[in-house]
């Protein structure tokens, strides 16, 4: 059985960045000259995603609470490439925070510019936030909700790490809401491997932190009831980190 479900995981790997060409080429022409175009292209991808992972591999997927519609911060628990995707098909209009690297992607970068995402350099903490609030607000012509990680990269489930102020700094630039997001999907497509396991991969949208917090205030709400929620959620996954 564990080696069927690793040729199915790899079957599924395999037709997934096949899809991301195949769909990037065909709305390219539409995209090109529009940001819906890019927008349709995107939620085609990540609803082709969602629909081959559980035909695949058994993996079902939830959003749970309420996406968000209006101008707002997401701040949001990263385990994998599946937690982008499903945050991502549900809110109406995203855009990330993201590694510049992945501006150069073959497909992945170009869209991402279309849809208004900020590339961010690694590395340099203080010159990475100071561009990032000054991308941030070139970008303001884009509406939309504004997708960030506060760890600044992938976590497995039951490790721990450190959320970045510049989540912070930039919820007290943008005078927006900020909505957290808890994830459990790292139990079932994990920050590395194949094998990609059945089971059900959620991802909770959490009741909005309003703006004019404190930064050390918002942090340390914006970390508790992150962390709470996604371990509840790895819990009920039978996860016990």
């Amino acid at each position: 059985m564990i080696v069927l479900r690793w040729v199915l995981s790899l079957i599924f790997i395999i037709q997934m960045y096949l899809a991301m060409a195949v769909i990037a080429v065909l709305f390219a022409p539409w995209a090109l000259f529009s940001r819906r175009g890019a927008l349709a292209a995107c939620k085609t991808y990540c609803r082709w995603v969602i629909f081959t992972l559980r035909w695949l591999c058994g993996t079902r997927c939830e959003v749970r609470g309420t996406p968000p519609t209006g101008e707002v911060l997401v701040a949001a628990k990263h385990q994998s490439f599946l937690d982008i995707i499903m945050i991502f098909n549900a809110v109406p209009s995203g855009k990330f925070i993201m590694k510049r690297e992945l501006m150069y992607a073959p497909f992945l970068g170009q869209y991402a510019m279309r849809l208004g995402c900020v590339p961010v350099d690694r590395g340099k903490r203080g010159n990475a936030v100071t561009k990032m609030k000054a991308d941030v607000a070139k970008g303001a012509a884009h509406p939309g909700q504004l997708i960030i990680y506060p760890q600044g990269t992938r976590v497995a489930p039951g490790v721990e790490m450190p959320y970045k102020v510049g989540t912070g700094l930039l919820y007290t630039q943008l005078e927006q809401p900020c909505v957290p997001v808890a994830t459990n999907v790292g139990l079932f497509w994990p920050r590395r491997g194949i094998l990609r396991k059945p089971g059900l991969a959620v991802v909770e949208f959490l009741p909005e932190i309003p703006p004019g917090l404190p930064v050390k205030e918002f942090m340390r709400q914006l970390e508790s009831v992150v962390e709470t929620h996604s371990d509840k959620l790895q819990a009920e996954a039978g996860f016990h980190g």
